[in-house]
């Protein structure tokens, strides 16, 4: 049977060239004083190592995460421009995850938990049990509100991944949507295991839907085996690690560390000499300008602006998930800068 087409597949012609040609769920960002993400087009480049280690942020006052995405120095892979990495804590005696009502614009929330349970809730009436193996992809489009809260009669450990894909401007006004997957396709090859989340690792391909081309896998080290995986020369990668230590080609990468890749490689090596976890990410570079502020992607600093007007006004372009009663999550001040365009990569300072 072929493997089921991505909606990037799917694309007219036009809108392709309109993605590609231009220059070529996240739970939230609750930082009161978030900083603006300029995102500029950058195709050039080849293979590297760059070890990025991940800022802890905390979501409201319950939850800590470590944030490898955006960085100063790599502010995006592909079209992945945000990675949480949040726990192994132990939540049986707390309130968990309580992430309250907050909107969206122009991304997909991809939600992927590594332990526990965590309860979604949109503003298209979707509820779901968020739980270790499912993937749960929220495209916000036009724009959505959602939820993610842990529930009284939670598991006691919290462990998960939470990412932002950035739409391409030919599908960031649709409708928003929800999908859930519970067939992923496995990756197993002599001493690494896992689940291929989007796109294709390796010759595994999963039947998740993405607006452009990139890749995405949780995968399993065994101890002491070094592991090869094909790559997509076209495509830039990163190896972040959430569990163990992983020799990435020639780097050591620890715990809530990322290493960038860059593009023009054909294979990646791993070896884990106690036996790890990472999440590889891939993806075509995205040559679109884009803003990312708070939890809003938008392509200008007015956009933003309106973005958060309408959320503050309960504009009908944010629907309530329950009622106009429910709790949320107010947006924090503008800055007080006109936020201009920044290179998707920075040198060291």
């Amino acid at each position: 049977m072929s493997a089921p087409p991505h909606a990037f597949d799917l694309l007219t012609e036009s809108d392709k060239s309109r993605t590609i040609g231009k220059a070529a769920g996240h739970l939230s960002d609750l930082d009161t004083r978030p900083q603006e993400y300029l995102c500029a087009a950058r195709l050039e480049g080849g293979p590297e190592e760059l070890l990025l280690t991940a800022r802890r942020v905390y979501l409201g006052k319950t939850t800590e995460v470590a944030r490898s995405l955006p960085d100063k120095q790599i502010r995006m892979i592909g079209a992945w421009c945000f990675l949480d990495h949040y726990g192994p804590e132990d939540v049986s005696g707390s309130a968990g995850m309580q992430v309250w009502a907050h909107p969206h614009t122009g991304l997909q929330t991809v939600t992927w938990l590594l332990d526990g349970e965590i309860e979604h809730r949109d503003s298209l009436g979707s509820q779901a049990m968020v739980r270790p193996g499912e993937l749960h992809i929220m495209t916000a489009g036009h724009g959505i509100v959602h939820s993610e809260i842990s529930q009284p009669d939670k598991p006691p450990m919290l462990h998960g991944v939470q990412l932002w894909v950035a739409l391409p401007d030919a599908m960031r006004d649709h409708n928003p949507a929800f999908e859930s997957y519970t067939e992923l396709p496995d990756l197993n090859r002599p001493g690494v295991r896992g689940k291929v989340l989007i796109g294709e690792v390796d010759g595994a391909r999963s039947p998740a839907l993405g607006y452009s081309p990139l890749c995405g896998a949780d995968l399993s080290l065994d101890a002491g085996t070094d592991v090869v995986l094909a790559l997509e020369e076209g495509f830039e990668y990163g190896i972040a690690v959430v569990a163990g230590a992983v020799v990435v080609e020639s780097t050591v990468v620890g715990v809530d560390q990322l290493l960038y890749l860059g593009v023009n490689r054909r294979h990646v090596r791993l070896r884990s000499q106690q036996g790890g976890r990472v999440i590889m990410l891939g993806g075509q570079p995205f040559a679109e300008d884009i803003v990312m502020w708070w939890n809003f992607i938008g392509r200008s600093h007015q956009e933003i602006v309106d973005f958060r007007s309408a959320w503050e006004g309960r504009d009908p372009r944010f629907p309530p998930i329950v009622s106009r009663s429910e709790k949320v999550m107010e947006a924090p001040p503008m800055p007080t800068v006109t936020l201009k365009p920044r290179p998707r990569r920075s040198l060291p300072e």
